[in-house]
């Protein structure tokens, strides 16, 4: 295994083998990104004087094949190298000679490692924000189909009193809004630019972080060298939480999705293709689908915690226990979007029930309605609320009102729907940037800067 701090010592194949674990699966993963922050970094060597014009186009020309070889799954590390980013630093020498051997100047594999997994993640939160709005947006439309049906709503498990299913999916969709603010927060931390921190320490190189920092996109760098690794996993663990949010309104949906399909509960439907049957229950129409999203909803709100667990006692600096970050963190993404995706299919296909206050087991719900008729009318709260407290009986008969009849922002009559979608919309819009191929147009663009020799 050809490795860059090969000092000529062979290490027993063990060792290699545990250190090495299910790393080049994850850089696989990494690859398109890693040669996009290599071309910014040679862009802003180029500019400082440190690699030629004549250098920086071949090495352009590699980059470009080596991007278009990831594009179509070509890279296939093997044991022959130890990682993508020693495989990049090869190809380069073995295309360009010496001008490969050149491009490594002024950042070190931590920083190298660290830029790649911050695109990598930028994208892929653009892709779960984008997963998120449409759930959300879905809900959004069930919940505007549905408002003037009524259910009733439950505390302690108990029937409590008149909700509505437009309240039902609105709520779900207004939690989706807070986790995408959430989102939104661990995207704005990601989006910093660690590249020419070195190995954490800076470099008496003339490296210029603005100009790789306005190549590749970022809002800002992070700013204060041995940050960057004091950064690693914070920023991993602070994505994670964000997901775990996503995943935590999900996994309470999901378990009261499962309850109201139940026959004792009817207030929603699926059709059978979205269920299953049982090998020995003719009748049963299991919701596996919806048990599958709690399951592993409820895995991926363990994910924050695990990665604590990896990096909470670790000194300053860099240490190897990072490496198994990646393939912590890099699961989650389509992990959730898996979710996301899957949770619009069934609420898209889950049929309300219109009838339900018919059955009279619902009519207490209407109590307190009774109370506020009563208060309107000219009775103190308490006073209505006493009386209808001492002629309640397992007959009585409360007269069902009209939604106009929920006036304030957030009632069944009032859901404020459209206030939760410009919300939506207003966040989602926050999750903009360019994809892989984008970047190295962009810092092709740029041209040369005529360095001499």
């Amino acid at each position: 295994m050809k490795k860059l701090w090969d000092k000529g010592k062979k290490m027993p194949d063990e060792i290699e083998k545990f250190i090495t674990g299910n790393d080049p699966l994850y850089d696989n993963m990494i690859a398109e990104w890693d040669i996009i922050a290599s071309f910014a970094h040679i862009s802003m060597l180029n500019s400082e004087g440190l690699i030629t014009d004549d250098e920086y186009i071949v090495l352009k020309s590699a980059l470009e094949k080596l991007l278009i070889s990831s594009e179509k799954k070509e890279i296939i590390l093997n044991r022959e190298v130890e990682d993508i980013h020693t495989f990049i630093e090869l190809e380069l020498t073995r295309i360009a000679g010496s001008a490969g051997m050149k491009v490594h100047a002024g950042r070190s594999r931590n920083d190298q490692v660290m830029v790649a997994t911050r695109l990598y993640s930028r994208e892929n939160m653009k892709s779960v924000a984008s997963a998120v709005t449409s759930l959300a947006n879905t809900l959004l439309v069930k919940a505007k189909e549905s408002s003037k049906i009524f259910m009733p709503g439950y505390t302690h498990m108990q029937v409590a009193m008149l909700s509505s299913f437009g309240l039902w999916f609105g709520s779900w969709a207004e939690s989706l809004a807070d986790d995408l603010f959430l989102l939104k927060a661990a995207w704005d931390i990601n989006n910093r630019n660690p590249l020419g921190t070195a190995a954490g320490y800076g470099s008496d190189m003339p490296v210029n972080r603005e100009t790789t920092t306005t190549l590749l996109k970022f809002d800002g760098m992070n700013v204060v060298s041995p940050y960057t690794q004091i950064s690693k996993g914070k920023v991993e663990r602070i994505i994670a939480t964000s997901i775990s949010s996503i995943a935590y309104t999900m996994s309470r949906m999901s378990a009261d999705i499962i309850l109201f399909l139940g026959q004792n509960y009817k207030f929603f439907e699926l059709p059978d293709s979205m269920t299953t049957g049982s090998s020995i229950m003719p009748q049963k129409k299991n919701p596996d689908v919806v048990e599958m999203i709690r399951a592993r909803c409820n895995r991926l709100q363990s994910v924050p915690n695990e990665i604590t667990l990896l990096i909470n006692n670790l000194p300053s600096g860099y240490h190897r226990d990072s490496q198994l970050l990646k393939e912590i963190l890099f699961p989650t993404f389509s992990d959730i979007i898996s979710c996301l995706n899957i949770s619009e299919l069934v609420i898209k296909e889950l049929k309300v029930n219109p009838d339900l206050l018919k059955n009279p087991i619902y009519n207490s719900t209407l109590a307190i309605n009774e109370v506020n008729s009563m208060v309107k009318k000219g009775d103190t709260f308490r006073e209505a609320y006493r009386k209808v407290a001492d002629s309640l009986t397992n007959s009585s008969n409360f007269r069902i009102p009209d939604c106009s009849e929920f006036v304030h922002t957030g009632s069944i009559g009032n859901p404020g729907l459209e206030l939760v979608s410009a919300r939506i919309q207003d966040l989602s819009a926050h999750f903009s940037s360019p994809g892989s191929r984008d970047l190295f147009e962009n810092i092709s663009a740029l041209g040369l800067h005529h360095n001499e020799d």
